[in-house]
């Protein structure tokens, strides 16, 4: 039996981090015997719930490791000294997460961008992964867009040691892998896809919240609180939303499901799609049945089961685009960072499918909707023909995790 641990993973509110864990399990089954994933969670009992057949594939929720000061360690990493940016993970990692990496033969790091400065230094994470490369188990950086580091830039010698230490980076798209190679120089990096393209769909009842009228077809929108950071100072975000939606019901003439993707469980709002989108439907009503929102309890598999019944597709969560695309549904990518620049380029050759957060307005999004539709046939004949490369750069990206593997048992005995 080959033992993982999936570092950079806490928790399933964030419905693309259950997305990459699913689909990576699912694609570990593929290509090992027998495996057991561990798998660290701020809140077993509801990651558990959400994913209730996960003992039968071989997962066990642990305890996640993010002690209480990680924040205000972060945060004092903020201030302009260099000797705080260069300190990584300076604490000492408790003995019982220690003696559980004792027991693997493997990490994987996952999470989709946690090695960013998108969510400020990734110290606690870099503690973590470099524990595991010390006592000498194998980290792959698995499905990940990384950096760019250079807004800190005493930290880029840190992490670019650090990154290079890793057995295996298997990127997601081409902007980390020049990123990787050109600017960092590093030699242990793959490009792969997110491993979330492979998410199996599982079957769920649509009817409880389904808009009414379909026979023009449905949009599916998501749209998160995170946008709101990139946008300051701009014309309020709910009103340019709310302004779209009745373009897209009263002139296009298409109902609109509102998708939730990351919905908190601890009664925050902060980050949470579904009380955000809640907003936009105060401003805009239901429209006699044709605007309605998913039910936000939904795991990551029944969301691409819902996402892929939906003739057009804009989201803000990267993982609720992935869901779009890889069941051949057009999609616009809203983008606040370099991972759905990097995902379109890559799948299109061109940025025309992506808009920028700044940008972002009602007449903006009537504008992308328009490109979108006019070109509906041609984006799902693409899709469907890409997704043979997709799979074979998955399999590429498996086939290496599994050399790693066989490398480190090799070198062992």
């Amino acid at each position: 039996m080959i033992r993982f641990y999936f570092t950079g993973q806490r928790s399933f509110a964030n419905r693309g981090c259950e997305a990459i864990v699913r689909s990576t399990v699912g694609l570990l089954h593929q290509a090992f015997e027998s495996v057991q994933i561990l798998i660290p969670s701020d809140n077993q009992t509801r990651d558990s719930a959400q994913w209730p057949d996960a003992a039968g594939k071989g997962v066990r929720f642990v305890p996640a490791y993010f002690p209480f000061w990680s924040r205000y360690w972060v945060n004092l990493q903020r201030l302009p000294f260099a000797f705080l940016k260069k300190a990584g993970w300076p604490f000492i990692i408790p003995r019982s997460i220690r003696q559980t990496f004792s027991q693997i033969d493997a990490v994987l790091s996952v999470g989709g961008d946690n090695y960013s400065l998108d969510y400020r230094l990734p110290s606690p994470l870099l503690g973590l992964d470099q524990m595991a490369m010390d006592t000498g188990k194998p980290v792959a950086l698995w499905g990940a867009s990384v950096g760019p580091f250079e807004a800190e830039p005493d930290f880029v010698p840190v992490i670019q040691k650090h990154l290079a230490r890793m057995r295996l980076i298997a990127v997601r798209e081409s902007v980390s892998e020049f990123y990787l190679g050109d600017t960092l120089g590093l030699k242990n990096v793959l490009r792969m896809v997110d491993p979330a393209f492979t998410l199996v769909p599982e079957k769920t009842d649509l009817r409880p919240f389904w808009p009414d009228k379909t026979d023009s077809g449905l949009l599916g929108l998501n749209i998160s609180p995170l946008l709101e950071r990139y946008r300051k100072g701009q014309d309020d975000l709910i009103y340019e939303i709310a302004h779209f939606i009745k373009f897209v019901v009263n002139t296009l003439d298409l109902s609109i499901l509102l998708v939730p993707h990351v919905i908190e469980s601890d009664g925050s709002t902060r980050n949470d799609d579904a009380a955000y989108m809640q907003a936009v439907l105060q401003q805009t009503g239901t429209m006699h049945g044709r605007v309605k929102m998913m039910d936000p309890r939904l795991n990551a598999a029944q969301i691409k089961y819902v996402v892929g019944h939906c003739r057009y597709f804009i989201g803000a969560r990267t993982h609720s685009t992935i869901a779009a695309l890889s069941s051949g549904v057009p999609t616009i990518s809203i983008a606040y960072s370099i991972k759905a620049k990097g995902i379109n380029k890559d799948l299109f050759g061109h940025l025309d499918y992506v808009l920028e957060t700044p940008q972002l307005s009602a007449a903006s999004l009537q504008d992308r909707m328009k490109l979108m539709i006019a070109g509906e046939s041609s984006i799902k004949s693409h899709l469907e023909r890409k997704m043979g490369t997709v799979h074979r750069q998955i399999e590429t990206g498996v086939h290496r995790l599994k050399e790693m593997i066989h490398s480190t048992e090799s070198a062992e005995n």
